[in-house]
């Protein structure tokens, strides 16, 4: 099971890889939207901002999310990291429903050039 410490580094990888991202990645990236992301199996929620191409982690939270961001992912952390490795799919992933979306439709347009 990964850790906490894991889990957040993930984030930071992921956070560098739409930073440098182009075209329609960077395209979505480029959102300015509140973002949770709750690691099921761990019982935490990394909150912040994707802003400028990144993911800006202001705070960490045990249990579920607090506030209804305006994109909100849920999964395990082992997923997360693989996901952010390149081990996992994203979209067999959400599919298959160890990984969830929640987004305004709009926002889902756009996010899903990053599937």
């Amino acid at each position: 099971m990964a850790t906490m410490a894991e889990c957040r580094s993930a984030l930071d990888r992921l956070s560098d890889n739409l930073a440098a991202a182009e075209g329609d990645v960077r395209s979505a990236a480029a959102l300015d939207r509140s973002l949770s992301c709750h690691i099921k199996d761990l019982d935490i929620t990394f909150t912040g901002r994707l802003a400028d191409g990144r993911i800006r982690v202001t705070d960490t939270v045990e249990g579920p999310p607090r506030e209804k961001a305006e994109i909100r992912l849920a999964m395990t952390g082992d997923d997360l990291v693989a996901l952010v490795d390149g081990d996992l799919n994203f979209a067999k992933a959400w599919a298959a429903g160890r990984v969830r979306l929640e987004a305004g439709f709009r926002d889902l347009l756009k996010l899903r050039s990053l599937l």
